[in-house]
């Protein structure tokens, strides 16, 4: 941690069980059962928790990009992520599509607001030169 550094908000969860048990947060907002992905369970998976997550980060990065760009976003502005579970030589790992919706916007207007955004949502950095990750803009 650098110096300037200021931690803005801390997520806390306890999980049991891995990816057939249980994730609580420590504010009790979020309960959650987990489900092994194609699983008979009713429960959620890690993939599609990361990928709710990363889409509502990535429009709140679009609209702090909006703001600098000095445009409107849309307010039907739209994120469907998709998060694979993929498996290559022996291991795991995760691959991303960002299919970004921004209705009214000409398409070199929306896609230089989808770069902007992937350039500093955190979910973006975190991900960035980690797994393949692909952007379109609908």
């Amino acid at each position: 941690m650098t110096s300037a550094e200021k931690i803005l908000y801390t997520g806390k969860t306890h999980t049991i069980g891995g990816r057939e048990g249980q994730s609580r947060s420590s504010d009790g907002r979020l309960a959650v059962q987990l489900t092994p992905p194609g699983g008979t369970g009713t429960g959620t998976n890690p993939e599609q928790l990361f990928a709710a997550g990363w889409s509502a980060c990535f429009i709140g990065a679009m609209g702090h990009a909006a703001a600098r760009m000095k445009i409107t976003m849309p307010a039907e502005a739209a994120v469907d992520a998709e998060v694979d579970l993929a498996l290559a030589d022996g291991g795991y790992f995760l691959k991303a599509r960002l299919n970004v919706r921004l209705p009214g916007l000409d398409a070199d207007l929306a896609q230089a607001l989808v770069d902007a955004a992937h350039q500093t949502c955190p979910y973006s950095k975190a991900t960035r030169n980690n797994i393949d990750v692909q952007l379109r803009v609908a």
